[in-house]
């Protein structure tokens, strides 16, 4: 393992903490998932980047990592606030497709986001409809202490714990404790003990028929969201494990609501003490914001990672975006900043290209190999200070600029760099980054080719040719780079 000690900051006690396993040797990590009802956004896909980032340290630091990450299939409602229709139900009706079929459909668009991102694969994707008996015995374990039932279904009193919602911040809990009202939700269930009480399990309405339901003590019906997360994480991780992330989104409302499932399974006290929370750490990504409003599925052009690739933008280039900026810290997506991130992904490819002809690993990692300068040691501190990918990302930089130096010794380190950054360096090639966009009329190849007959024009000083070929290429979208000191030559 690395010597520096890794510290984390802890969204439960807002404090930066030393991560401490609780399995000696182990890391166990479990990040909420998508609910497939839909194509992620790319600022849905932010979490999985910021996700993978802290799995490859803890595994970079020499732990034996356990990440499970889950795919929400049934119980997440169209309000994040426990209200509404489900989610799944309302997109297989509106496509009059079978709820399966939307759940296998938008999973599988998920995991290719995935892997266009580089974003390795966890230890296990947990799938909610896989785990509804576990669900029904968790909750059978729970309800006579801290849940009552109504004609709704099963809810949780979030009086019968301690500390509820203390992930959500001081004002959340004063709301709370002194004005409930500020807590209700604008539909009200009626029956319901406390304004923040969540369900456990809903009852299918009378009459009705959904596409998931199963049976149950409490009628036939389908778990509430929060629940599949408690089940799923303690059963494959087992309570307390190391780390829960997700998006600060769920700071709010699904990961109090997790937390207190958790208090009453494992009979545990307050949350003075973080592992009765489930968890000993909670991480939290921010937001991205797209402040032009152009982007939202009702402009008509939906921001995810398709759209970037048709665009002709390579997924890796959204992910430098990602890892530019601490993933507790908003980040402002622009067309600009995109490309911005993309001319710094390819200078550095270009960098790399120099070290791809020395074995892998065949140079000493120590930094007395790179002319004393302490590169490694400054990216160590980066990645350890909380994983702050922008100082990791200059203290690459800074490394592929040394000039005289043991290239053998150099990738070593580049390569030591990239187990954490995860762009895959030394298989990225400048032909990868270079995508056609999906209304470009030239293909790669084609542009290769024009270029050549350019090159062979200006070569016979043939000009007006040479310029002919320019103008075409540019009606067609394709921007000649002459004298680029990237050495690009060209651009779509």
């Amino acid at each position: 393992m690395t010597e520096t000690p890794l510290k984390l900051f802890n969204s439960l006690t807002r404090e930066i903490e030393t991560f401490t396993p609780v399995h000696p040797g182990e890391a166990r990590v479990y990040t909420c998932g998508p609910t497939v009802y839909n194509y992620p956004h790319i600022g849905n896909m932010r979490a999985y980047v910021f996700a993978d980032v802290l799995g490859r340290t803890l595994s970079w630091k020499g732990y034996d990592l356990t990440h499970i990450i889950n795919i929400t299939d049934v119980g997440h409602l169209t309000d994040d606030a426990d209200e509404g229709e489900d989610k799944m139900e309302k997109m297989a009706a509106e496509r009059a497709q079978s709820i399966w079929d939307i759940a296998k459909h938008y999973t599988e668009a998920y995991w290719a986001d995935v892997k266009a991102l580089n974003i390795r694969q966890p230890a296990k994707w947990s799938v909610a409809t896989d785990y509804i008996d576990e669900m029904i015995e968790f909750a059978k374990g729970i309800a006579d202490k801290h849940c009552y039932e109504i004609d709704e279904g099963l809810y949780f009193d979030v009086t019968t714990i301690q500390d509820y919602a203390k992930l959500a911040g001081p004002t959340k809990l004063d709301q709370i404790r002194e004005n409930e009202e500020a807590y209700i939700r604008i539909d009200k269930v009626s029956g319901k003990r406390n304004a923040a009480d969540f369900a456990i399990w809903r009852k299918t309405p009378a009459g009705e028929t959904r596409q998931m339901e199963w049976d149950s003590p409490w009628g036939k019906g389908a778990p509430g969201w929060h629940l599949e997360c408690s089940v799923m994480g303690g059963k494959l991780l087992g309570f307390p494990f190391d780390i829960h992330t997700g998006g600060i989104d769920h700071r709010e409302i699904h990961h109090p609501n997790e937390i207190a499932q958790n208090q009453a399974y494992c009979c545990t006290g307050g949350l003075g003490e973080a592992e009765n929370s489930g968890a000993r750490i909670w991480m939290h990504n921010n937001f991205l914001v797209e402040r032009s409003g152009k982007m939202s599925k009702s402009a008509g052009e939906f921001l995810r990672l398709q759209l970037l690739i048709d665009k002709g933008y390579h997924p890796l280039a959204y992910r430098m975006m990602c890892l530019q900026a601490h993933y507790r810290s908003e980040l402002e997506f622009s067309w600009d900043g995109l490309q911005a991130a993309l001319t710094r992904l390819k200078r550095i490819v270009m960098q790399v290209e120099r070290l791809k002809d020395q074995p892998s690993g065949s140079g000493s990692r120590s930094t007395d190999a790179i002319v004393g300068m302490s590169f490694r040691e400054t990216f160590d501190f980066a990645i350890n200070d909380d994983l702050n990918t922008p100082l990791a990302l200059t203290a690459l930089e800074n490394a592929l600029a040394l000039k005289k130096v043991d290239l053998a010794a150099l990738r070593s380190l580049i390569e030591y760099m990239d187990d954490v950054l995860g762009f895959d360096l030394m298989n990225l090639t400048r032909e990868d980054l270079r995508v056609r966009p999906k209304d470009a009329h030239f293909g790669a190849d084609e542009v290769e080719a024009e270029l050549v007959r350019r090159k062979e024009a200006r070569a016979d000083k043939d000009y007006a040719l040479s310029d002919a070929i320019r103008d075409n290429l540019m009606d067609n979208g394709i921007k000649i780079m002459d004298g680029d000191p990237l050495g690009w030559e060209w651009k779509l």
